[in-house]
């Protein structure tokens, strides 16, 4: 793991686009935030991004629907799935689409620590 790895949060939820990079910036990584799905798809931020933490839903573009359009885009970006609803059935989609993992709010911080473990050796 490179030390600088960008990581970017997508989360329409304010304290969690404030909160989570202090939380990345502990364990060493560079992160960016965005409110929605639509504004990471037009950042430059697509092609640096090394690890994506995304909520499963969010208004206009959720993000399932991000995770297909990143593959139908030929962008491959190990996602970790970030939610408040305990969902099994979704939860196997998403891993079986290629998701690294699927927390459930409010998550502790080794479990992300875990599952960005986990996506980084994915790379």
């Amino acid at each position: 793991m490179n030390p600088r790895s960008l990581v970017s949060i997508v989360d329409d939820d304010e304290s969690v686009r404030e909160s989570l990079p202090d939380l990345l910036r502990e364990f060493g990584f560079a992160s960016q935030a965005f409110s929605s799905a639509e504004e990471f798809l037009l950042s430059d931020g697509v092609a640096r991004t090394q690890c994506l933490i995304l909520d499963v839903s969010m208004p206009g573009m959720c993000g399932p629907e991000l995770q297909i359009e990143l593959n139908r885009r030929n962008i491959r970006i190990p996602i970790i799935f970030i939610t408040g609803q305990r969902d099994e059935m979704l939860r196997s989609r998403l891993i079986e689409q290629g998701a690294t993992a699927y927390l459930i709010k409010p998550f502790s911080d080794a479990a992300m620590l875990e599952a960005l473990n986990s996506a980084f050796q994915v790379k």
